[in-house]
């Protein structure tokens, strides 16, 4: 994929969010045309504590993907997740006058370990995994929800929700895994961070927890990032679901 295309810059990230009942955490690596950061953010819940780190340093190690593998070094945080395997939906969608992809994976089991300052701590649960790339639109507003959790007949579920990107009304990033099976719903719509609205009506309500914020301005590029741990009531869907972990998130980006 060259840097341009269609009058458009590539932009590509990788993100992956563990959330459970315990611990909450995210990595990401993302990249604008020639220009890349890492950040990271652990969310323990049993402590009440969070940590988060952007680096803008070019090569910067704090976070490395490698397949399956994915760390965290960062000072006295350090952190070894394991992926497994989990089915995809992959989607291409037009945005502007060119086009973006992106490949989603939600309830995806993990293994590994959390280092805070000397505490260890085993993590078997679940994850999202987001890959994407392509030529956004040079500005582009967003909001997505990501979680897993289960519903009340005790099957398990995950989501991956959005407004405002890869969401046309057909073939879009939208979906729901139903005891590992994806399927797509019906375009959604978010008010704001408070909670997801379904096309027949449902609601998925959101209780923050933790906020990650970050505000940049670097003239040709401008961010405004919003990125909240939680847990999640109500329906996802037709489903009623019993308990759910995740995120939400909003992004302003003029890229």
């Amino acid at each position: 994929m060259p840097l341009r295309r269609d009058g458009q810059t590539r932009k590509r990230w990788r993100y992956v969010g563990v959330y459970g009942p315990d611990l909450m955490l995210c990595a990401a690596r993302a990249q604008v045309g020639p220009f890349g950061q890492c950040f990271w953010g652990v969310w323990d819940r049993e402590a009440q504590e969070a940590r988060e780190h952007t680096s803008l340093r070019p090569g910067s190690r704090e976070v490395t993907m490698d397949g399956p593998e994915i760390a965290i070094e960062a000072g006295a945080v350090r952190v070894r997740l394991r992926l497994g395997e989990a089915t995809p939906i992959e989607a291409r969608c037009p945005s502007g006058d060119s086009w973006a992809w992106t490949r989603k994976r939600a309830g995806v089991p993990v293994t590994g370990t959390v280092e805070i300052e000397g505490r260890r701590r085993e993590i078997h649960g679940l994850a999202v995994d987001d890959e994407s790339a392509g030529y956004h639109r040079r500005r582009t507003n967003w909001h997505w929800s990501a979680g897993v959790g289960r519903a009340r007949d005790g099957q398990p579920v995950a989501w991956n929700l959005v407004e405002g990107i890869n969401d046309p009304a057909r073939n879009s990033e939208r979906a729901i895994w139903v005891a590992g099976e994806p399927s797509e719903p019906a375009p959604v719509s978010f008010d704001g961070l408070a909670g997801v609205e379904f096309a027949g009506g449902e609601r998925l309500e959101f209780a923050s927890e933790s906020e990650r914020a970050r505000d940049d301005n670097f003239l040709i590029f401008r961010s405004s990032y919003r990125h909240r741990f939680g847990t999640f009531s109500g329906a996802l869907g037709e489903l009623e679901l019993a308990e759910g972990f995740g995120v939400m998130e909003q992004h302003d980006a003029l890229w």
